[in-house]
């Protein structure tokens, strides 16, 4: 019998949650600055809430339920596990809809689940952290969004990363000026998405395998070309002119004009947030999901292959469950890539990466036992985490277990420091030792966390 987990799955061991933890406090943290409230929705839905929301591509990846009892025998499926975090919020704005603001923001941090197959950095499991706003087709939204994405990587330590930009309304132009009919755009833009990945080439003959005239896919590419030529691609505020003029150019006159608009209204107005220098007009970026409207994003560092999150406007989705229309536009970062991303580049703080406490106790023999647990109070009340060796061992195997499970200091009681009223603190990163009054110990260990952080940065 397999111990491992279900492919696509993973165990979480105390050093994951740690770092799970550390990101998550971020996300909730920069999220509630900007005004997100918090939500949270079932594991499962009825199957019918989540099929023919995500497209042909999406409804392949939902892990259906079989219904159970008397009915398990026929096969047919009921409910099904969260795909995303998006479909269940707006069922709920459609539940709610007499309880919620009229401007709702929410966030949301729960796992969802896809029959995908497993890579680095993908799983069938993993967790998602939305912000979404509900109500308004200003795009203020959007410039909100990215400010608040870009914060939470630039807190988490990101330097490197850009947020692309672009619009459903441009895609959908870009293909029919090219010549590929309606009923083929989304198809279409399955090869689209893949361009960073496979290439011109590649997509000119993805495109073709999907049924697209040759003309018309080479009209695509040589068109993403001359967008893509224009301006210097390591300067945001440049790039972003040049793309714009160009599909400006392109769509001058036609019905598809109002969306290039759109985009340049929102890089405009984030050139006020934090987030300035990051977001770039992408005009291939696609986005896979069938129910966006309007402007679509994407965060891209340098060394995955994928995203760290994505987005975009969805204003006839919450219309699906509620009879009429609400303005909608959220973004998801996705959490499990920006852990493995983070712990392959040593991202975390030492106080993450480093253990579950911050002390131990040393036991220097069976009759002191109950002081060591006293002492041990003492430290926490003091604000510190403390960890009591169990075990009456030598001292040398209590500092090695100790620097194994990278505790930062160990504290030692013997029959000296007990008549003396003092206690001998290590300092298991530097070897440094000092004797202290007991009374001081928790503000001595607590100092010299502090000097160690700032003589990190």
């Amino acid at each position: 019998m397999t111990t491992k987990p279900p492919s696509g799955t993973r165990d979480f061991l105390p050093a994951d949650i740690r770092r799970r933890e550390h990101v998550v406090g971020v996300v909730r943290r920069v999220y509630e600055q900007y005004g997100y409230e918090p939500l949270e929705t079932p594991a499962f839905e009825n199957i019918e809430t989540l099929l023919g929301k995500y497209g042909e591509e999406g409804n392949k990846l939902i892990f259906k339920i079989l219904r159970r009892g008397e009915h398990e025998a026929s096969g047919h499926a009921d409910l099904a596990l969260r795909y995303d975090l998006t479909v269940p919020l707006a069922r709920v704005v459609a539940q709610y809809q007499n309880e919620l603001p009229k401007f709702f923001k929410r966030y949301q941090i729960q796992p969802v689940w896809r029959a995908d197959r497993p890579a680095r950095g993908r799983f069938r499991e993993f967790y998602q952290c939305d912000i979404d706003a509900i109500g308004s087709t200003s795009p203020m939204v959007e410039v909100e969004l990215l400010s608040a994405v870009s914060d939470v990587l630039e807190t988490l330590g990101f330097h490197d990363f850009r947020v692309l930009l672009n619009h459903r309304r441009v895609l959908a132009g870009l293909l029919q000026t090219s010549g590929i009919p309606g009923h083929q755009h989304e198809t279409a833009l399955v090869a689209l998405d893949k361009l960073d990945k496979i290439g011109e080439s590649g997509v000119t003959s993805e495109l073709a395998t999907r049924g697209v005239q040759e003309f018309a896919a080479s009209r695509l590419v040589e068109t993403l070309k001359k967008i893509l030529a224009s301006g210097p691609a390591d300067q945001a505020s440049a790039t972003n002119r040049s793309r714009l003029g160009t599909l400006g150019t392109i769509f001058a006159s036609t019905p598809y004009e109002a969306a290039a608009q759109e985009l340049d209204e929102i890089v405009q107005m984030i050139a006020s947030t934090p987030a300035a220098n990051r977001v770039f007009v992408e005009p291939f970026l696609a986005r896979g999901l069938s129910y966006y409207t309007g402007a679509i994003m994407e965060i891209a560092v340098p060394d995955l292959a994928g995203s760290l999150g994505g987005g975009g406007r969805y204003d006839n989705l919450i219309g699906m469950f509620l009879g009429r229309d609400v303005p909608a536009c959220g973004f998801s970062l996705g959490l499990e890539r920006i852990i493995v991303v983070m712990t392959e580049r040593g991202m975390f703080p030492g106080v993450v990466a480093n253990g579950a406490a911050d002390v131990m106790i040393s036991l220097w023999s069976a009759d002191s036992r109950a002081d060591a647990l006293t002492l041990a109070g003492e430290l926490r009340r003091g604000g510190l985490r403390v960890d009591v060796y169990p075990e009456a061992d030598k001292l040398g195997k209590q500092f090695k277990y100790a620097s194994s499970r990278g505790f930062g200091y160990v504290t030692v009681v013997g029959d000296d420091e007990r008549r003396a009223g003092t206690v001998t603190i290590k300092d298991m990163t530097t070897g440094h030792q000092d004797s202290v009054a007991r009374a001081l110990a928790a503000d001595h260990i607590r100092q010299r966390m502090t000097n160690a952080r700032e003589d990190a940065r």
